[in-house]
């Protein structure tokens, strides 16, 4: 018999329900291709694969620190943003100590509990889907989660709100900002620079075109990022996923920023689309919409059964069931139209 840990009984393996599709829409990632730079630096970094990269990606490091006007120190990386909130987890919790989070939110999140032994306390968002601050803070926990915008409402959370539950915190903050290339003027990267208990993380996943290279960074104190760099551990990001970020970071913000403004043109359009049908997307600070669907599961069935996958949820907090409906290049999103019309018939 394989010993096993009882508070690994109830744990799910994370598999989506997804099958090959000609348009994925289901992970929110950039469906406009890869960055100009990021194709040469494959070629070249090729013949590097065989050795080891540095332990703790010094290059981006530096690249990362000029980006959000940080000393390198204040960055960490990672396989990920989901990453550098796992081992952020482990630097900071003991098992048993509370984790509290938004809900509902990053569907990682919960898992990352469950894994780490942790006590997860899941605090309902409000009617108008921003923070319950006080709520959060009356669960004394040692570390409490944000997702602004969140993953999977789209929405964005309130500056006053966020900064209530920092001030008012007993532990580490960490403000997953993955979308924030979406919604400029919107993001609390100046709460990683300045205050001694948040970290901010983000990735290269979504609006980088890079999810296939598994890069995530976060901003935070010295002495806060050193211990989540204990945990992490060395060698968790390679040495090409370094390379491109880098090159992407240099050469290609301004083909980032495009891609992101397009994508927000498709969301409002999809969205004025989706409110010719009769439904409710949520307003979105994203590259999604999360559309309230009754029998989600079955509707997005039925779309892949024409071709299109869409991530359905049900009962969600304050939601119900739901499609989240990530956006990509019009074209696309007009097939996953017809596929959405035909499945709701």
């Amino acid at each position: 018999m394989i010993p096993r840990r009882p508070s690994y009984r109830d744990i799910p393996l994370y598999a989506p329900s997804k099958r090959p599709c000609r348009v994925d829409l289901s992970d929110n990632t950039n469906l406009h291709g890869v960055p100009p730079s990021a194709q040469r630096v494959l070629r070249e970094t090729a013949q590097d694969v065989s050795r080891y990269p540095r332990g703790y990606a010094p290059d981006l490091r530096r690249a990362l620190a000029t980006r959000a006007g940080v000393p390198p120190e204040s960055v960490t990386t990672g396989c990920g943003s989901d990453d550098v909130i796992d081992s952020a987890l482990r630097a900071f919790m003991e098992p048993g100590d509370t984790l509290a989070f938004q809900d509902p939110t990053f569907v990682m999140v919960p898992l990352f509990a469950k894994v780490n032994g942790l006590r997860a306390v899941p605090v309902p968002l409000t009617p108008d889907f921003d923070v319950d601050a006080e709520a959060l803070l009356a669960t004394k926990a040692r570390v409490i989660y944000l997702c602004s915008p969140n993953n999977p409402t789209g929405t964005a959370l309130s500056r006053p709100a966020v900064e209530r539950v920092v001030d008012g915190a007993a532990g580490i903050v960490i403000i997953d900002e993955a979308y924030a290339d979406f919604a400029p003027g919107m993001d609390f990267l100046d709460l990683g620079r300045t205050r001694p208990n948040v970290l901010v993380t983000r990735t290269f996943s979504k609006a980088f075109g890079l999810a296939g290279l598994r890069v995530g960074w976060g901003v935070g104190a010295p002495e806060l990022v050193a211990e989540v760099e204990k945990a992490r551990g060395p060698y968790k990001l390679t040495s090409v996923g370094e390379a491109v970020a880098v090159s992407v970071l240099a050469e290609d913000g301004d083909w980032v920023r495009a891609r992101a403004e397009e994508a927000v043109a498709c969301r409002e359009r999809l969205r004025g689309e989706l409110l010719a049908l009769g439904l409710s997307p949520l307003r979105s600070a994203a590259n999604f919409l999360m559309v309230p669907v009754p029998g989600a599961l079955a509707v997005a069935e039925r779309m892949r059964e024409r071709d299109v996958n869409v991530r359905a949820f049900q009962a969600l907090t304050g939601v119900g069931d739901a499609l989240r409906i990530g956006v990509g290049p019009w074209p696309l999103m007009e097939t996953a139209l017809t596929a959405l019309r035909e499945a709701l018939r």
